[in-house]
């Protein structure tokens, strides 16, 4: 096997690694039930569905704009760190270990763009850019009938 389909193979491990710390393992994220569909160097995509404890506007039963911005900063995050595991495929799993530990929210920009109605929702990211410290992660909210409820640019410690 070639050095770079190890490094292939250690980034998809590392990707699924990531996933699930995110998805099992912080309370709050299972609270509110994000489920990851995509984490790669390119785009990360989560999915929620929809329960009376997320609702912020009970006549209309919208989601409350706290879950838009907490949807928008997890997809936000998620592709910073995959950003930053992409460049640090050689590191040690202790160096890596500790580049994660530090993956953190500077700032966080919420665009409310519409209601947020439906039966599930999909938060995607891109990389804007990253750095060897900070990554600009630009971030989309959607209903299940593909509606933009929310928009999002987060800056993120990464590294």
């Amino acid at each position: 096997m070639s050095g770079m389909e190890q490094n292939q193979q250690k980034y998809q491990a590392l990707m699924q690694r990531l996933g699930d710390v995110f998805s099992n393992k912080i309370p709050f994220h299972q609270l509110i039930g994000f489920e990851f569909d995509e984490l790669s160097a390119e785009s990360c995509k989560i999915s929620f569905k929809k329960k009376p404890e997320l609702i912020g506007n009970f006549v209309h039963g919208m989601l409350h704009g706290g879950v838009t911005a907490t949807a928008l900063d997890v997809v936000g995050g998620a592709m910073a760190a995959a950003g930053m595991l992409g460049k640090n495929l050689d590191a040690s799993d202790e160096e890596i270990g500790r580049k994660l530990s530090k993956i953190g929210t500077i700032d966080l920009r919420v665009d409310y763009v519409r209601p947020g109605k439906g039966d599930s929702f999909y938060a995607k990211a891109r990389l804007l850019r990253s750095g060897n410290k900070v990554a600009v992660v630009r971030m989309e909210l959607h209903s299940d009938d593909d509606t933009l409820v929310a928009l999002g640019t987060g800056t993120y410690m990464a590294g």
